[in-house]
């Protein structure tokens, strides 16, 4: 990576995060045990309500799975951001929600569970900043395919430890991530524990960010 670094940071299991980036500016996302489902968004800064939009995506692309070769589209359909690198198993979820209290509700959990719609918001506030609502997210590193009668399969994590993914910005953008707190079906591997993730943050070429 030609990039020079900006900032690196672990996000810690179950948690989010949201870290603003210029048009341009780069960002790896390393899944150190290949096991952890990422949940991710991204907003215009200038315009918040335009954002990584799924159903956009999957009409833009006509496909249902994130690749090199297909960007995040906005609810404009314009792409928002961009994989250059990829060292996972390639292939990244837009079908499923982010978790959220109802569905740990509907898995038996009583009192409070921690969420990826929650921990966006979370992740949002810490920028100052409020959503009245929950976009469907980009899966990163989660396994779905569908089977010819149309219902869904939940495949285990298929990237290997040390996967990564680098992000580029292709307008200015805040990044909003979850490293998913999914502890009872096994979503983030067989022993259903969430794991860390690690973010690495790179100024543009010559500083320009």
């Amino acid at each position: 990576m030609d990039y020079p670094l900006e900032n690196s940071f672990v996000l810690p299991a179950g948690t989010g995060k949201a870290v603003r980036l210029k048009a341009g500016q780069r960002l790896k996302l390393t899944n150190p045990h290949g096991t952890q489902a990422i949940d991710f968004w991204a907003f215009v800064e200038r315009d918040l309500y335009e954002f990584t939009s799924m159903d956009n995506f999957r009409s833009f692309h006509s496909t249902v799975h994130v690749t090199k070769e297909t960007a995040l589209v906005s609810t404009r359909r314009r792409p928002l951001v961009s994989i250059i690198e990829d060292t996972s198993s390639g292939k990244h979820d837009t079908l499923l929600c982010a978790c959220n209290a109802d569905i740990y509700r509907q898995l038996g959990v009583e009192g409070y569970h921690r969420s990826c719609s929650d921990n966006l918001h979370e992740g949002l506030a810490e920028l100052g900043i409020a959503l009245p609502f929950t976009p469907a997210p980009a899966n990163f590193f989660m396994c779905v395919a569908v089977r010819a009668d149309g219902s869904l399969d939940r495949l285990l994590p298929a990237s290997k430890p040390g996967s990564y993914l680098v992000l580029q910005a292709e307008d200015d953008v805040v990044m909003a991530f979850s490293c998913c707190p999914q502890d009872i079906t096994p979503i983030n591997g067989e022993d259903r524990t969430p794991r860390d993730c690690r973010i690495d943050i790179f100024s543009t070429v010559g500083g320009g960010a």
